[in-house]
């Protein structure tokens, strides 16, 4: 997860647009003017959350570094959609919403990104690194593992970011993106830069990970925190024991810890990245933009960037912008018929 937006989101959106000024200065043109939906609260918004306990056989396949593990829900013909979650979430955030969309047609394919559930790594010599290109190759390597050219890509958190970043570096494989709290792509020398005091405070578990305290906490509590994370995040969504246990079992995978520490401290500068990625890191440092068509969703846990305004001009193709009022982070589990709906609308941009 990221800084908790819902409650520290009036000074980020401030640190986010001192850090981001220079990128975000780009003329916005008629042609990729956004449409803004507002869905107020209501309890017909999260209808069918919860809905699916399961997401039947997990599929493996090698690509790249690992051994992917992914639920695939639809028919195998259909206009393939990868949906990424992020952290501390897995693939059940999507429990719903893919089902949804294999209604629609849609070969919808969830993978559990490396650190999660059954994806491993095929060498015990691979660095555990959560670096952010790092994840975002192995989403192209695992397209190009299931013969995939193009698809259309979702996430949130830790999956948004990577979508964002596939669509920045590789957009040729994405027919339309959608991303929950929109531009995420990761800037290290902008994170070097300090906010608020109180919006720091909302950052206190990437300060708890920097110190091997925090390693040996976060490894010993990790179902507890997580669980923690999920309730500060999410604090009007009443998910009960079972939905966040049946997420918390990826938690269980041997190299999670590692690819979690070293994601949060690899940002602040704390942990070498790998040599490998180091072009894509160069690219990503300038804040490119997003030329292919996009939608993104705001929720609650966004605060004062809600609007999406700090990172509009980031988005240079057909771009919508909607925004779910009453949800938390984890948009397409709390509210997985908007966010269905939002891909398969992407697709028609």
């Amino acid at each position: 997860m990221d800084i908790s937006r819902r409650l520290f989101g009036g000074a980020l959106a401030a640190g986010a647009a001192s850090l981001a000024a220079a990128s975000l200065s780009a003329c916005v043109t008629d042609s990729t003017t956004a449409s803004v939906t507002s869905t107020a609260a209501n309890p017909g918004l999260r209808a069918g959350s919860g809905a699916n306990t399961a997401l039947g056989p997990i599929k493996q396949i090698d690509a790249g570094v690992l051994n992917v593990g992914y639920a695939e829900f639809g028919p195998s013909t259909g206009q393939p959609v990868i949906l990424l979650h992020g952290w501390p979430y897995d693939a059940y955030s999507y429990a719903d919403a893919g089902p949804l969309l294999a209604a629609a047609g849609y070969r919808v394919i969830v993978p559990f990104l490396r650190g999660y559930g059954t994806t491993t790594f095929l060498s015990a010599q691979t660095v555990r690194s959560g670096q952010q290109s790092a994840i975002a190759r192995d989403i192209v390597d695992f397209m190009d593992a299931l013969h995939i050219d193009k698809a259309i890509l979702g996430g949130f958190d830790w999956g948004a970011r990577t979508v964002d970043i596939i669509a920045a570096l590789w957009p040729q494989r994405c027919k339309a993106i959608v991303a929950v709290s929109g531009y995420l792509v990761t800037q290290q020398a902008a994170q070097q830069q300090p906010l608020s005091p109180e919006a720091e405070l909302g950052w206190w578990y990437q300060y708890y990970f920097a110190t091997e305290r925090g390693r040996l906490g976060y490894s010993r509590n990790r179902h507890d925190f997580n669980k923690l994370i999920w309730q500060r995040a999410s604090p009007l969504w009443n998910f009960d024991d079972a939905t966040y246990d049946r997420s918390a079992a990826a938690f269980d995978n041997p190299d999670h810890v590692d690819i979690v520490i070293h994601n949060y401290r690899w940002r602040l500068s704390l942990a070498p990245g790998e040599p490998q990625y180091d072009p894509y890191e160069q690219q990503l440092a300038t804040g490119p933009a997003i030329t292919v068509p996009a939608i993104t969703i705001a929720s609650d846990f966004d605060g004062a960037a809600k609007d999406g305004k700090p990172y509009r001009a980031k988005f240079t193709g057909k771009y919508e912008h909607r925004v779910l009022d009453g949800i938390g982070h984890n948009v397409p589990q709390e509210a997985p018929h908007p966010f269905a709906q939002a891909i398969i609308d992407a697709d028609h941009l």
